[in-house]
């Protein structure tokens, strides 16, 4: 028996609500949501995301809103002299550096105050962002950098020395008293006079190549146009307006190398003028201490980050300003969720689902009480986009309540993967649907439920586990910090699950006890067979798992015993 097509899923039916936003002719769920007014995309040909983003900036002139803060700097002014330093950038690039429409620009640079204004300035231009992790190796960075044809680098000052070898023309992100390296500031400042060159990109241009994750695989160039970005700058924009106070402070530790802080911070926010609370690495103790010292009310965040939250033992800080928590990046786990609320009940969580090939986001919770309701979703389609369950065996579209691979359809969806015809075709099929990998169903409301990734589920005797279920039946253990299950090779049932374990501090926690417990609440194909202790579960700067490099780690284990 197959589990995904026999075996019902029946959570938070009811059968006297009509279905919403399905079409069972078609087997296609839409979106409940039309933008309007204000919110209507633009379709002019000639408009590129950083005019598009210009044009969006408020007109304020007071210095209390519309400043984005980097913890321990002085921030700028106001948005209009970021929208300053934005066209003094683009001049400069051009005038003094040769970028030309078209040319690739590599970004290495931990979160700053400036990192916004340097991706929207490149776009200014013409040129196409490529941001990769500062935390990355040289060689990683050297193979981006001939992947994506870069032209030129621009870097902080210590990530500078990885891009030596790279022999690309490279920009420091700040004044560097011991270097000989032009900066972005001293190009700002000299080119304010200059203009900006006739020739514009077009929405269908490039505008970036985002790098994926390669959470299951090789890590692939996403390519996103101008009509991408500004799509889901309007999504954004009308998510931000709906689910949030005037006054909110928003706290930025998600990278803006990756799509979810590139969309939602680096331009984003930038559309509302809206203040934020920048900070350039990610540290829970200082992510406490930032909302405390500025009344911090409003955190995107990840599934480790609500982790930690519910774990937090205390520590002192006062975390009563906290309105609302989204989750993205990540599928959260509905004990996780029950979890938060239990301890934060004066805290709105909204989970959401996206991905680096949709723009970044996708699915998202407007009522903070269908939030509640559905602790196990991560929220309705967003306007724009449509999307089928459809069964990977038979390619038939599902109805409500049957698990399937979601396909996605919508202005954000990308172009394609960069130099990878074949990945493209497999990924981007007929009529423009996007292949997501990933396990899903909608309930008859058209809430999505995210269940795991296809190429990571668990095939025991016939059966298919997802380790994301079990994931979170772990983490609801009190000794358990942190937890990841991979599929480990048995000769007799083909595969078998197996749980890395992160224990609390000073637990003496056995792989015994982490068996049984997971064994009393599991069907027995469910059940963890083998229990390794690490001290930290390795994730994407995005938050998710990486069940590869345990799985690399697990066989090279098996190995060494032979």
């Amino acid at each position: 028996m197959d589990p995904i097509k026999d075996e019902p899923v029946t959570r938070h039916r009811s059968s006297s609500r009509r279905k919403k936003g399905y079409d069972p002719q078609t087997g296609i769920y839409h979106s409940l949501i039309r933008l309007r007014g204000k919110h209507k995309i633009p379709t002019r040909t000639h408009l590129d995301i950083a005019t598009f983003v210009l044009s969006q900036f408020p007109g304020r002139t007071k210095r209390v809103k519309g400043r984005a803060y980097r913890l321990g700097y002085q921030p700028p002014a106001h948005l209009r002299a970021t929208q300053r330093s934005i066209h003094s950038l683009a001049a400069g690039l051009y005038h003094g550096l040769g970028v030309r429409k078209g040319d690739v620009v590599f970004v290495l640079s931990p979160n700053s105050i400036i990192y916004p204004t340097i991706c929207l300035a490149i776009l200014l231009v013409g040129g196409v962002v490529t941001t990769s992790n500062p935390v990355n190796t040289e060689s990683e960075i050297t193979k981006q950098v001939l992947d994506s044809g870069a032209k030129l680098a621009i870097a902080g000052p210590e990530e500078m020395h990885k891009l030596l070898s790279t022999k690309v023309p490279t920009l420091v992100t700040s004044r560097n008293s011991s270097g000989n390296e032009l900066s972005v500031e001293e190009l700002i400042d000299c080119c304010e006079t200059m203009e900006l060159p006739e020739e514009r990109p077009t929405q269908s241009d490039t505008a970036a190549i985002l790098y994926s994750s390669g959470t299951t695989g090789t890590s692939k160039g996403v390519i996103l146009t101008h009509s991408n970005l500004v799509s889901m700058m309007m999504i954004l924009k009308w998510a931000v307006e709906i689910s949030s106070a005037k006054d909110d402070i928003f706290l930025c530790f998600i990278p803006m190398f990756h799509i979810y802080g590139l969309a939602f911070f680096g331009l984003g926010l930038l559309c509302s003028g809206t203040t934020t609370v920048l900070m350039q690495r990610f540290d829970f103790q200082a992510m406490l201490e930032a909302i405390q010292t500025h009344k911090v009310n409003n955190i995107p965040a990840v599934p480790p980050v609500i982790l930690g939250l519910v774990k937090y033992n205390g520590g002192g800080y006062d975390l009563s300003s906290l309105r609302r928590v989204g989750s993205g990046a990540a599928p959260l786990s509905e004990h996780l969720a029950r979890g938060f609320r239990a301890k934060f009940p004066w805290i709105d969580l909204k989970p959401g689902y996206g991905l680096t090939e949709g723009c970044g986001a996708v699915a998202f919770f407007v009522s903070s009480e269908e939030a509640k309701a559905r602790s196990a979703a991560s929220g309705a389609l967003l306007p724009t986009f449509s999307a089928k369950v459809v069964d990977f065996k038979t390619g038939i579209a599902l109805p409500p309540y049957r698990e399937g691979e979601l396909w996605l359809k919508g202005p954000a969806v990308m172009k394609g993967y960069l130099g990878n015809e074949a990945a493209t075709s497999a990924t981007i099929v007929a009529d423009g649907w996007l292949r997501t990998g990933d396990l899903c169903y909608f309930d008859e409301d058209g809430y999505l439920f995210v269940v795991d990734r296809i190429k990571e589920l668990i095939k025991h005797k016939g059966y298919q586990v997802a380790p994301a279920e079990l994931e979170a039946i772990l983490l609801n253990h009190p000794h358990i910090l942190d937890a990841a299950v991979i599929p480990l090779e048995d000769e007799e049932a083909g595969e078998v699950p197996m749980a890395y374990i992160v224990r609390e501090t000073g637990s003496q926690l056995s792989e015994y006890q982490v068996i049984q417990f997971v064994a009393s609440q599991v069907a027995p194909y469910k059940k963890i067979k083998r229990v390794a202790f690490i001290n930290a579960i390795p994730k994407s700067a995005a938050g998710k798992t990486l069940r590869k490099d345990l799985m690399a780690q697990s066989k090279q284990n098996v190995q060494s015993k032979l």
